[in-house]
C-alpha cells in the first residue's frame, strides 16, 4: 500500500477554522491565514503535494466502495457571498482528481416541481453514494439564508429548517457521509473589488449578474442570517467551518486540508484482489 505524507499545512489549521460555542463571525479577518505560516508561493507548492495526496486518498475512497458498498462517502457544502471563490475551490481543489468519483452539484433557484416539496427534497437526491465525494456549490442553507433575507418562507418556516437541517445531517452521518461545511468569507471591499474585475475584464463579463449589487446592499443581514446558520447548526456529527477567503491562495489550500484531514480519518483502503493474481499473471503470459 501506498503511504500517503502527511500535508504539510499546520496541523492545527481544522481546530483554527472550526465554528465552537461563542464564535462570531464579526471577528473574522477575511485576509487571515490562521494554521498557516508560509507565502503564497510556498502555499503553491503546498497545494501540488496535497493534490496528490487527496488524488490518492479519493482514489481509494471510491476503490474500496466498488467492492464494499457500506463504505463511506464525504460530502462537501461549499457556502460564500458571490465571488468568494467557490469556483477556484472546484478547479483547483476538487479538479485534482479523477471526476468519476466526486458528485458536483450546483444549487440553483427551485424549480416550480421542486418548490412543490419541502426543501430537503431535492437536496436528498444529491446525497453522494458510498465511494463519492460530494460537492455542493451553495445547498439546503440557502434556505436559511436568501429565504430569511428575502423572506420568501414565513419566519416559522425559517425556524423549523434549522432543526430539520440538524435532523438530515445526522442522519446522513448516521449512514456513513462524512460532512466537510465550509463558509468561504470575504469582506464587501473585497467582493466590490472582484466584481469590477469582472466588469473590465471582457472574458469575465459572463460572471457578473447585475443582481449581485442588489445582493451586496443587504451584506449585513446576509451576515446576521450566516451567524445564526452558525449558531444553530454548528454540530459535533458536522460543524461549520469558516475560511476567510480574502487570499484565494490560502483559502484553495485551508479547504483542500479540511477535505485531507477527512479523508484520513476515514482512511480508506485498496480494495483485495477477488481472484488468484499469481494464477491470472500465468494466464496472461501464456497469451
Amino acid at each position: 500500500m501506498t503511504a500517503i505524507r502527511q500535508s504539510n499545512v499546520n496541523v492545527d489549521l481544522v481546530e483554527a477554522l472550526r465554528v465552537r460555542e461563542g464564535f462570531r463571525l464579526a471577528d473574522v479577518d477575511t485576509r487571515a491565514t490562521p494554521g498557516y505560516g508560509k507565502d503564497k508561493a510556498k502555499a503553491a507548492e503546498d497545494l501540488v503535494v496535497g493534490a496528490h495526496e487527496f488524488d490518492e486518498l479519493q482514489e481509494r475512497l471510491y476503490a474500496q466502495s466498488r467492492e464494499d458498498h457500506s463504505k463511506p462517502s464525504v460530502l462537501l457544502v461549499l457556502q460564500a457571498m458571490d465571488t468568494a471563490g467557490k469556483g477556484g475551490i472546484v478547479r483547483h481543489v476538487i479538479g485534482a482528481t479523477d471526476p468519476q468519483g466526486i458528485h458536483l452539484k450546483a444549487f440553483k433557484k427551485p424549480t416550480k416541481d421542486e418548490l412543490a416539496h419541502d426543501f430537503l427534497w431535492r437536496i436528498e437526491k444529491n446525497v453522494p453514494h458510498p465511494g463519492y465525494i460530494g460537492v455542493f456549490d451553495r445547498s439546503h442553507y440557502e434556505d436559511v439564508l436568501i429565504g430569511r433575507v428575502r423572506e420568501l418562507a414565513p419566519p416559522e418556516e425559517i425556524e423549523r429548517r434549522y432543526g430539520a437541517i440538524n435532523d438530515f445531517e445526522r442522519r446522513i452521518t448516521d449512514e456513513g457521509t462524512s460532512i466537510v461545511k465550509v463558509m468561504l468569507h470575504i469582506s464587501p471591499a473585497e467582493q466590490k473589488e472582484r466584481l469590477m474585475q469582472r466588469l473590465e475584464r471582457p472574458e469575465k463579463y459572463w460572471k457578473y449578474n447585475p443582481g449581485d449589487i442588489d445582493e451586496r446592499l443587504l451584506w449585513p443581514q446576509y451576515m446576521d442570517a450566516y451567524q445564526t446558520v452558525f449558531d444553530r447548526t454548528s454540530t459535533d456529527v458536522a460543524p461549520w467551518y469558516v475560511v476567510p477567503a480574502g487570499r484565494k491562495w490560502y483559502a484553495r489550500l485551508a479547504v483542500q486540508h479540511l477535505l485531507l484531514a477527512t479523508l484520513e480519518r476515514l482512511d480508506p483502503q485498496w480494495p483485495p484482489a477477488t481472484f488468484d493474481v499469481e494464477a491470472e499473471k500465468k494466464r496472461l503470459a501464456a497469451t
